[in-house]
C-alpha cells in the first residue's frame, strides 16, 4: 500500500521511497534510525533504536536505512549448515581421478620396462648346478680318460694322416694302430691340453695292426688303466674317444654289439704280409677315420679295446656312407697288452702258429690244410706244433676249442687270439670222419 493511502502514522523504521526529500516529511514522523556507530550492528546484540545517531557528514556518510522497495529483504532465512555427506558427483570425480592416476603410473612403468628391455634382455634359465658327474656316466668316463688320450699327426712319403693313441705308462709309451704310423717319417703327438711334441716309433706289427710310439720330456702323463677283455659281455656300455676327421677329443658312446668277430684288414701290398687278423669286439659306438688307435672304455674307464676298423656300406651301393654306420671293431685289450709289451721290450711281436699252410682258396666249411706249402715245401712243417699233434695235408679244421671255424681267415684269427705256448683243441675232419687233436701253439716273429 502506498504512503498516500495510509491514515495512521508510518512506523518509525520505514524510510521513504527514493526521490522523496527530507523536507517533505510529514509532521510527526521521526527521523530514520542510524546504524550503530563504530561497526556495531545487529550482529552485536545492540538494539538499533538505542544507537546514537551519527553526525551529519553528507550523503555519502549517512547510515544505510532500510528501504522497503529494495530488491533484497532485510531478513535472511537461516536454513542451517549444508550437509557434508559425499555426493554422487564427488564419487565419480574421485574414481576418475584414481583411474587416471593409476593409468599414468602404469604407463610410466611400462615405458621404463620397455626402455630396459631394449638395453638388456634376460630369458628364463636354470640356476647353475654342480658340474660333477658320476664316475660311471659317459661324462665321468670321458673326464677320467681324456687326459691320457692323444692325437697323432703323421707325415710320410705317401702323404699325411691323423690317428689316435693312448698313454700306457709314465715313461711316455703310447699305443696306437700300425696303419696309423706305417711308413712314417715324422710323428707329432698332441695331448688333450693342446700341448704338442714329437714322438719316435718304438715298434710295430702289421699282423696285429698295433704299434708303439714314445714321447720324451713330457711331465704329468696320465696313463689309462687297462681292463680285461675276457670280462666283456654283449650289451655292456662302452665309450670311444678319438680324433675322427682330425676332430680331437671326440667322445662317442654305445654298447658291445658282439665279441669274437673275425675281422681282416689291410692287404694293400698284395702278398698278404700286411693283412691284420683280429678277433674283434664289435661296437655301435660311432667310429670314423681318425679314431684308429683310440681307446674303447668300459663303465669304469678301463680300456677294453683299441678301435681299429669300421664297416661301411658295400662299394657297389650308390648310397654308401664314408663314415660310421654303427659297425665298429676294436682289438681286445688282452691281445693289445701282450703285443705292446713285446714291442716295448724288443721292437717286434711274436705270433702264435700251428705250423701249417692253409688253402685260402677253399670254399667249403672250415679251414683246409693245403697240399703244398710255399715254394713247394710241405704244407705241414716237420717237427712243428701241427705235425706233433698229428695234422696232415688235406685235413679240414672245423672247430677251435669247440668254436666253429668257417674259413682259413677265421682259423688264423682264433689262433692269434692266444699266446705262444697256449694249448688248443682242434676238431679235424679227415676222410669224412671227425677227430680231436691237442696242439700247443708255437711262435713266429711278426712283421
Amino acid at each position: 500500500m502506498a504512503d498516500r493511502q495510509q491514515t495512521d502514522p508510518a512506523p518509525q523504521w520505514w524510510s521513504r521511497p527514493e526521490g522523496t526529500s527530507d523536507d517533505g516529511r510529514r509532521e510527526g514522523i521521526p527521523a530514520p534510525r542510524p546504524e550503530a556507530a563504530d561497526g556495531a550492528g545487529a550482529g552485536d546484540g545492540i538494539p538499533l533504536q538505542d544507537a546514537a545517531p551519527a553526525p551529519d557528514a553528507g550523503t555519502a556518510d549517512r547510515p544505510v536505512r532500510y528501504d522497503p522497495w529494495s530488491l533484497q529483504p532485510l531478513q535472511v532465512v537461516d536454513r542451517g549448515r549444508e550437509p557434508r555427506g559425499i555426493r554422487l558427483w564427488q564419487v565419480v570425480a574421485l574414481s576418475l581421478g584414481t583411474a587416471l592416476l593409476a593409468g599414468g603410473i602404469g604407463g610410466y612403468l611400462g615405458v621404463l620396462a620397455e626402455r630396459q628391455s631394449r638395453t638388456r634382455l634376460e630369458l628364463p634359465q636354470a640356476a647353475a648346478a654342480d658340474k660333477g658327474r658320476a664316475p660311471e656316466s659317459v661324462a665321468g668316463i670321458a673326464a677320467t680318460a681324456l687326459p691320457g688320450v692323444v692325437t697323432l699327426h703323421v707325415r710320410g712319403e705317401k702323404g699325411s694322416g691323423t690317428g689316435t693313441g693312448f698313454v700306457l705308462d709314465p715313461q711316455g709309451h703310447i699305443l696306437t694302430n700300425n696303419h696309423v704310423v706305417a711308413d712314417s717319417k715324422e710323428i707329432a703327438v698332441t695331448f688333450s691340453t693342446g700341448e704338442s711334441v714329437t714322438a719316435e716309433l718304438i715298434g710295430r706289427d702289421s699282423g696285429y695292426d698295433l704299434a708303439v710310439v714314445k714321447v720324451s720330456g713330457v711331465r704329468g702323463l696320465q696313463p689309462l688303466s687297462l681292463g680285461n677283455s675276457e670280462n666283456v659281455k654283449v650289451g655292456d656300455p662302452v665309450v670311444a674317444i678319438g680324433a675322427p676327421f682330425d676332430l680331437s677329443n671326440t667322445v662317442t658312446a654305445g654298447i658291445i654289439s658282439a665279441t669274437g668277430r673275425p675281422v681282416t684288414a689291410g692287404g694293400d701290398k698284395g702278398d698278404g704280409s700286411d693283412i691284420s687278423y683280429v678277433d674283434a669286439l664289435q661296437t655301435d659306438a660311432p667310429i670314423n677315420p681318425g679314431n684308429s688307435g683310440g681307446p674303447l672304455l668300459d663303465s669304469k674307464a678301463h680300456v677294453v679295446g683299441i678301435n681299429s676298423a669300421i664297416r661301411g656300406a658295400d662299394k657297389d651301393d650308390p648310397s654308401r656312407q664314408g663314415g660310421s654306420i654303427g659297425l665298429g671293431f676294436a682289438i681286445p685289450i688282452n691281445q693289445g697288452k701282450r703285443v705292446a709289451e713285446e714291442l716295448i721290450r724288443t721292437g717286434r711281436a711274436t705270433h702264435p702258429v700251428i705250423g701249417v699252410t692253409l688253402d685260402m682258396d677253399y670254399t667249403g666249411d672250415g679251414a683246409r690244410v693245403g697240399d703244398k706249402g710255399e715254394d713247394g715245401k710241405p704244407s705241414v712243417v716237420a717237427g712243428g706244433p701241427g705235425a706233433r699233434a698229428g695234422i696232415r695235408a688235406g685235413d679240414v679244421i672245423t672247430k677251435v676249442d669247440g668254436q666253429r671255424v668257417r674259413g682259413g681267415d677265421e682259423l688264423i684269427i682264433k689262433i692269434r687270439a692266444h699266446r705262444p705256448g697256449d694249448p688248443l683243441t682242434l676238431t679235424v675232419l679227415r676222410d669224412g670222419r671227425e677227430s680231436t687233436l691237442k696242439v700247443v701253439l708255437g711262435s713266429a716273429n711278426g712283421s
